[in-house]
């Protein structure tokens, strides 16, 4: 197994990092490389993305087409796609080598060549006040929202902006995208959950729209944008004894009593 060790180069103590991640793979008699986010290289069986969320959605998706898998090593603060931290890594590298974890696929969402492992924000390119979003369906009229935007998230999204934004949770295995309106002006206006199988377009008659996909300003203005998913699905590894719901009691405190009973 060659395996691929990939950091963030702006977070603090880079050095330091580099170091542990060499002690744990050398005690691991591993063969490896260790290289930064802005220098992916190809041609491994394995990768540890080092960072926090954003840094590991950014090469999983540079590694989805290449169908390698990649388990996030968390140096942010929630770290919910990560599976552990720095200071584990050796114990978690041993699981990896012996076989010990599992893929999971993630649907991803696509637009114009961009992808999104978890979502895609369109908002009027006025984005200080609120505006008309047209929504299809299949080039089917569905309905007007007045809001501040729009996130089309996928299930692995919908942890993320998409529940800020009062979105539901969807389970990752689920093949379903959310719709969900950024502040609407009505009441009437609630999230949707659709078939991942459906085209989306939102369309804007007063105003350019911007987007940004996982969080990165793609500098594209138009007035029509149509979203569908992904021809591809992103691999990310994750421990054996990985649940899903454990992970939200113990990242988001979900139905936690706030006094703690």
């Amino acid at each position: 197994m060659k395996i691929g060790a990939v950091y963030n180069k702006y977070i603090n103590n880079v050095q330091e990092i580099i170091h542990i991640l060499e002690t744990g793979l050398k005690a691991c008699n591993a063969e490896y490389e260790i290289f930064n986010s802005e220098n992916l290289k190809k041609d491994f069986d394995f990768i540890f993305a080092i960072g926090g969320d954003g840094t590991i959605l950014n090469v999983a998706k540079f590694y989805a087409s290449l169908n390698i898998p990649v388990m996030g090593v968390n140096l942010g603060r929630l770290g919910f796609l990560s599976q552990t931290d720095l200071y584990m890594f050796t114990l978690v590298l041993k699981d990896v080598i012996s076989g010990n974890y599992k893929i999971e696929e993630r649907i991803g969402l696509e637009f114009n060549g961009y992808t999104a492992l978890n979502d895609f924000v369109i908002k009027s390119c006025q984005n200080t006040r609120a505006a008309k979003f047209g929504l299809e369906i299949n080039d089917l009229p569905v309905c007007e929202y007045i809001s501040d935007g729009i996130i089309i998230s996928t299930p692995t999204g919908s942890t993320a902006y998409c529940l800020s934004a009062g979105g539901p949770i969807l389970a990752p295995t689920v093949n379903a995208f959310t719709i969900v309106p950024i502040c609407p002006h009505t009441l009437t206006a609630r999230p949707l959950v659709i078939p991942d199988t459906e085209t989306l377009t939102i369309k804007s008659s007063d105003c350019s729209l911007s987007v940004a996909a996982d969080g990165r300003d793609l500098k594209i203005n138009a007035n029509n944008i149509t979203i569908k998913k992904s021809d591809f699905r992103i691999k990310l590894a994750f421990l054996k004894d990985n649940n899903f719901y454990n992970i939200l009691r113990e990242k988001l405190f979900w139905g936690v009593s706030p006094c703690g009973n």
